[in-house]
């Protein structure tokens, strides 16, 4: 019984402190001073209470434009919006203030935030990776611009992360050619493929399916295509040599390889 009551003691008190809390934040809204409300935005930035900081810094901005406080606030304001992870704002406010402010202590921490929120709102692979190229390329302004920042190392992960993304999604096109038996796209596909990400983890998968395909479309077209198409399978299957590092698949271009060797046989050449 006592403690019950208690407990509804306690729940009552922290009900009239959090009114009593909501109705000064309002009443500073309404009636407080620009010193007051940067203040206490600042304070509630610290506190990690970035829902009203941003609040108050949306309000106290334009007060601050054209002079030297503004450089201050405006950083605080775009780092609230990138605390509650709204990257679309922040990477645009982050922009707005590099550009202003390019001397400033901050705008390396400024630039790198803007490249990590254009990473933030990055797609999954099998989506549209026009947000990832953008994102990219950001990174890679940012390191040509501080190519001994703090940032460097970071920025360097994440950009290969991003570039791992893009490989994982052409790949996956890619194969689809493949797998829907569309085998002259196909090759098409993973030779650009080659060209565009030589260092690809998936290159001696690109290798084989690349093989693979040519492979197919060599046996399946008419008599009079095929010692081409045989001829240009064997040259995948000697590239793919060069990179094969899994006995699997080796096993299977082997196959292919033989196969050919047969085929090209029957037809003299």
């Amino acid at each position: 019984m006592y403690l019950s009551q208690l407990k509804k003691s306690i729940y009552l008190i922290a009900s009239l402190v959090l009114l009593s809390s909501c109705s000064e934040y309002q009443q500073l809204l309404r009636k407080g001073s620009l010193a007051e409300k940067t203040k206490a935005a600042e304070t509630f930035y610290n506190e990690g209470d970035y829902k009203r900081a941003l609040r108050l810094y949306e309000l106290i901005v334009p007060a601050y434009r054209g002079k030297p406080q503004a450089e201050r606030v405006l950083f605080y304001e775009a780092d609230t919006y990138y605390k509650l992870k709204d990257f679309y704002i922040a990477q645009y406010k982050y922009e707005r203030f590099a550009k202003t402010y390019p001397d400033s202590d901050k705008a390396e921490e400024a630039r790198y935030k803007e490249a990590k929120s254009a990473y933030e709102l990055s797609s999954r692979y099998t989506l549209d990776q026009k947000q990832t190229v953008a994102a990219i390329g950001k990174f890679q302004e940012f390191i040509n611009d501080y190519p001994e920042g703090s940032y460097l190392v970071k920025s360097n992960t994440f950009t290969a992360a991003l570039r791992f993304k893009l490989e994982k999604k052409y790949y996956k096109v890619a194969k689809q050619y493949h797998h829907r038996e569309l085998y002259k796209p196909a090759i098409k596909a993973f030779s650009n493929y080659l060209v565009d990400y030589p260092g690809s983890p998936f290159s001696e998968k690109v290798l084989y399916y690349r093989l693979e395909s040519a492979y197919e479309l060599a046996i399946n077209s008419f008599d009079s295509l095929i010692p081409e198409r045989l001829d240009n399978a064997q040259e995948y299957y000697e590239a793919y040599l060069e990179r094969s590092k899994s006995d699997d698949l080796k096993e299977k271009a082997d196959k292919i390889a033989a196969d050919i060797n047969k085929r090209k046989q029957a037809f003299n050449i």
